[in-house]
């Protein structure tokens, strides 16, 4: 089930510890404006000027008592606010010391790469991870400034090309978290989603061996037809499919796109009748996307469609 809400449905140790802040923040600016609504309703009504009053109102020209009071309360709520936020910071970030990354996070127009460095899986727009465990992800761009984020299970961070970033991210209960690229990123920002899947142990491991299996290739039929074309119509040069010469990175691994939830970084569900109409046109669903019209025929998309569908 997918799981919607931010910080005010928090669903990892670190956005706890995050929306605590914020409601903390909320707290006090709300009984700030109420001092301020009071203190000025209170003067309106005590020195309105009555009708026969012509006289100068009263001129105050300074208390000290007054200005010390109003600059010590305002330093306190400063120092209350900075202890909160570095206290936050030390839980959300705590040290990377010599922790590998678990997930290698890479940005690109317009969808996310995973890499597991301990497993070497490699796959794109859709992050696993098990309950209750917090990983770290170090986080890239290959072209332009993206920025990750999983509202309910951490603090966005930037993918900077040149540079590398790094986030802990955990989860608290099963489900699927929605997260989208937070910095404009080109025409396809919008589209450029991110699914966290958070699984128990045993199901995380269970998807992890289905992803290091090397598919057979189709011999006979249809999908041996697909396989062909997949190798002569250019789709090699872009997309990775293990045991295949295609091992390009231009493009999402698609070794085993049929075990995705969804086609192009969110766009279209994953389905035979939606990856036909990605292949037959990418542009009409993902405008500017790297992927071209490819011109195929209607055979050659059934093909191709059918041969994506038989890699488990």
């Amino acid at each position: 089930m997918e799981k919607l809400g931010g910080i005010f449905n928090p669903s990892s140790p670190e956005m706890v510890v995050m929306a605590g802040l914020t409601y903390y923040i909320i707290a006090i600016s709300i009984g700030i404006l109420a001092i301020i609504v009071v203190a000025v309703t209170y003067i309106v009504i005590r020195y309105r000027k009555g009708s026969k009053d012509s006289s100068e109102p009263y001129q105050n020209f300074g208390d000290l008592r007054l200005e010390i009071v109003w600059t010590i309360i305002p330093i306190a709520i400063v120092a209350v606010l900075f202890q909160l936020t570095c206290s936050t910071m030390r839980a959300v970030d705590p040290p990377i010391g010599d922790h590998e990354p678990d997930v290698v996070v890479t940005g690109h127009q317009w969808w996310w790469e995973f890499y597991y460095p301990k497993s070497g899986v490699l796959t794109a727009n859709e992050l696993h991870m098990p309950v209750g465990e917090r990983l770290l992800l170090r986080i890239e761009s290959i072209d332009v400034i993206h920025d990750f984020w999983v509202p309910e299970l951490g603090r966005k961070i930037d993918a900077i090309p040149g540079h590398t970033n790094y986030i802990w991210i955990g989860a608290g209960e099963p489900g699927i978290f929605l997260g989208a690229c937070a910095e404009f990123c080109g025409t396809q920002h919008a589209n450029m989603r991110i699914r966290v899947i958070a699984e128990t142990q045993e199901e995380f491991n269970e998807w992890q061996e289905q992803e290091l299996v090397i598919p057979s290739t189709p011999r006979s039929g249809i999908a041996a037809k697909g396989a062909e074309l997949f190798q002569t119509k250019a789709c090699m040069n872009c997309h990775t499919i293990v045991g295949t010469p295609a091992a390009a990175r231009i493009g999402p691994n698609l070794t085993h796109l049929n075990n995705r939830q969804t086609i192009g970084a969110g766009v279209l569900t994953n389905s035979p009748e939606n990856l036909t109409k990605w292949l037959v046109n990418p542009q009409k669903y993902k405008q500017g996307a790297l992927m071209p019209n490819m011109k195929l025929t209607d055979s050659e998309v059934n093909a191709i469609v059918a041969y994506l569908e038989a890699l488990k």
